[in-house]
């Protein structure tokens, strides 16, 4: 009996061998620009510290008062390009360090309110019910 299936399937399994790929795949490595690698270093770390500025306890009780999310606000920052993360950035950098800080509050959340409103607007995000 053994011998009646054993030529059947030795040769199926030759057969199955054969049409095995035992290729190798090689790497592919090409050169990446230092500019790229710098940018998405860049990215990163304004993204952290946006994040790091929404945590604050001042600019989430000022988002609650001006009904606003903050949990959608942090989803919405996590969606905007490098580009508008890095003009965010540039706005805080130009804050006065120290002092009491509520002009500075109150202009990163209208910028905020505005990059928001822009995204509502484009369709990206839905924070605000009075935009269609």
């Amino acid at each position: 009996m053994i011998c009646y299936f054993a030529k059947p399937l030795s040769l199926f399994l030759i057969f199955s061998l054969i049409l095995l790929d035992f290729t190798a795949n090689t790497a592919k490595a090409g050169i990446i620009g230092t500019e790229a690698v710098v940018n998405s270093l860049q990215g990163e770390s304004s993204r952290s510290r946006i994040e790091t500025f929404l945590d604050r306890r001042e600019v989430q009780e000022s988002f609650v008062k001006n009904g606003i999310d903050p949990t959608q606000a942090k989803k919405s920052v996590d969606s905007l390009t490098d580009q508008e993360v890095s003009q965010i950035c540039k706005v805080l950098d130009q804050l006065p360090a120290g002092g009491d800080g509520v002009g500075a509050v109150v202009g990163a959340i209208v910028l905020i309110f505005f990059v928001l409103l822009i995204t509502d607007l484009l369709g990206l995000t839905n924070v605000f019910s009075f935009v269609n």
